[in-house]
């Protein structure tokens, strides 16, 4: 497992990281009696960053790494996030910035994951009506207090990276970023280069469409990749090609189309870091193994032909999941 830098934070964490939300929820039924295991799992090869956040399963999903943590808090890089509002029963959401909801929402997190301070505390989502200078000195005074050790921000444009880190630094910005959601490559990758910030890399596997192993047909009725415009019509079909041609240069080199997802990420720069999630032991393994696999440049070359910017069809989210984000080149 490799070791990559949480921008000037002073924190390292294991590259890949694991991304937590499918524990409690978005991808068909959920085993939380299960998910302990194979978060025990994760810990025993070596991932020790953890990301969270308050709006996945309304809670739950913070209040069961935190029962699994428990005692073992030194062991892992922990980061939640705040600014999605859910209301429980209802799909329906908002997005609040404020810094008394923002300072309430900390407070919730720390009591659910039974911690002291978190790690690295992001922005889930911007509400432009909130000015970056209120919104970032509100999360720099939880700093200041002890509960919060580094401040993110998600699914930000550049320019807002820029307004932000002039406020107080920032260690990482997340955003969706994986061979067909290449759109931090407009500004966003080279932004937080400049500015020394982890580039933190959610659905590294578009939502395990990457793999080859997800049949779009199966998928639970509440699985919400069935509502999601890359999975459906004819943007499926186009897509399904490149996951097969992706199959094909992984078989050619003894490995799977997951680990050559993730380790072209990996060599995108060394401020990226992605945070594949899932439920499985054996695909921990897996991805783990990923941080192992040298690309040579003639295999980023073929991979960057083969999934050029525009290539993936359909947009990343449903018109509702895109309330809050940012372009990339803003």
């Amino acid at each position: 497992m490799q070791r990559r830098s949480l921008g000037r934070s002073g924190l390292t964490v294991s590259a890949p990281g694991l991304g937590c939300m499918g524990f409690s929820e978005f991808y068909g039924p959920t085993d939380e009696a299960a998910a302990p295991a194979a978060l025990e799992a994760a810990l025993a090869l070596g991932y020790d960053f953890l990301d969270t956040a308050d709006m996945y399963g309304n809670g739950r999903n913070e209040e069961l790494i935190g029962r699994v943590l428990k005692d073992r808090r030194d062991r892992v890089v922990l980061a939640t996030k705040f600014g999605i509002v859910r209301r429980e029963g209802s799909s329906e959401r908002r997005i609040d910035n404020s810094p008394a909801y923002l300072t309430a929402a900390c407070e919730a997190s720390l009591r659910r994951l039974g911690v002291e301070t978190v790690d690295l505390y992001y922005c889930h989502r911007r509400d432009p009506s909130v000015p970056i200078p209120e919104m970032v000195g509100a999360m720099a005074r939880l700093v200041e207090a002890g509960k919060v050790r580094a401040l993110g921000l998600s699914e930000v444009s550049a320019t807002t990276l820029r307004a932000a880190h002039a406020v107080h630094p920032i260690a990482a910005v997340q955003t969706e970023y994986s061979l067909w959601s290449r759109e931090p490559e407009q500004g966003l990758l080279d932004a937080c280069r400049d500015l020394g910030v982890a580039l933190v890399a959610y659905s590294p596997l578009g939502r395990g469409f990457l793999t080859g192993a997800v049949d779009v047909a199966a998928l639970a009725p509440d699985d919400f990749r069935r509502g999601n415009p890359r999975f459906q019509g004819e943007a499926l079909a186009q897509n399904r090609r490149l996951a097969e041609a992706l199959g094909d240069f992984a078989r050619e080199r003894g490995v799977t189309a997951g680990q050559v997802a993730l380790a072209w990420l990996m060599a995108r720069a060394p401020h990226v870091i992605p945070i594949p999630g899932t439920r499985r032991p054996e695909r921990l393994a897996e991805n783990a193994a990923a941080a192992d696999l040298a690309l040579t440049p003639a295999d980023v070359a073929a991979l960057d032909a083969l999934f050029a910017p525009d290539a993936a069809a359909g947009a990343r989210y449903a018109p509702g999941g895109m309330a809050g984000i940012e372009s990339a080149a803003g």
